[in-house]
């Protein structure tokens, strides 16, 4: 075996040392990049934080009509027609409840086309257009419906809350089922709940308006 000459040598530790300065350069720039994209990404996580807080900005004109009035008001486009009811329009309109402010306990029932929603998941700007009508509208103190007649007479309120949303549910029903019988007038109810448990009565007043409207037919 010959031994490795002096020129030989310089070669191949030349050879070595350029290809780990390749290997070097080459990690260099990856864990620039890495680094980048790191700054990139803690950058925008700051940004979608700082815009997470930040209020939805600009009102717009609406014009909705609430019990056979138009009434205009300016309102955030995120803003509920609930809340738009009880807080902005001048005089408010207080008799949907805010409640669970989740769609789940019907006290903020409304009428729209004649439809029960819950008000609390409407948006304000959707209901442009659109027949609005709460607990007010479907009577008033000198000339009560029937359901309110009903509900005074059978007693059927404890602390108030609920019942606004029972009255507009109930007489939106019997106007389109004029003779539902109990049973019925429950599973159109199932999605209003008395906290009070005041639940036979309401119903007891609910089959007493049935009866009052089939008279006055």
């Amino acid at each position: 075996m010959t031994d490795e000459s002096d020129q030989e040598k310089k070669n191949r530790e030349g050879s070595h040392d350029a290809s780990r300065r390749r290997f070097l350069k080459g990690v260099g720039i990856a864990g620039a990049g890495a680094a980048l994209a790191d700054s990139l990404l803690v950058d925008e996580a700051k940004g979608a934080q700082a815009g997470a807080g930040q209020p939805v900005s600009g009102s717009l004109s609406v014009a909705l009509n609430v019990n056979g009035q138009r009434r205009t008001v300016k309102v955030e486009p995120r803003t509920t027609l609930l809340n738009t009811l009880r807080n902005n329009l001048d005089p408010p309109v207080t008799g949907p409840k805010l409640v669970c402010d989740a769609g789940t306990c019907g006290a903020c029932t409304v009428l729209l086309n004649g439809k029960p929603v819950y008000s609390c998941l409407v948006l304000a700007i959707d209901t442009q257009g659109k027949e609005i009508t709460t607990v007010e509208g479907l009577g008033s103190p000198e000339a009560l419906n029937a359901v309110q007649t009903a509900f005074i007479d059978k007693d059927a309120l404890m602390c108030g809350f609920c019942t606004p949303g029972f009255i507009t549910t109930i007489s939106s029903y019997i106007q389109q089922h004029p003779s539902a019988t109990a049973p019925e007038l429950r599973d159109a109810c199932k999605g209003n709940f008395c906290r009070c448990g005041t639940y036979p009565r309401i119903f007891e007043a609910a089959l007493a308006a049935v009866q009052a409207t089939a008279n006055t037919d």
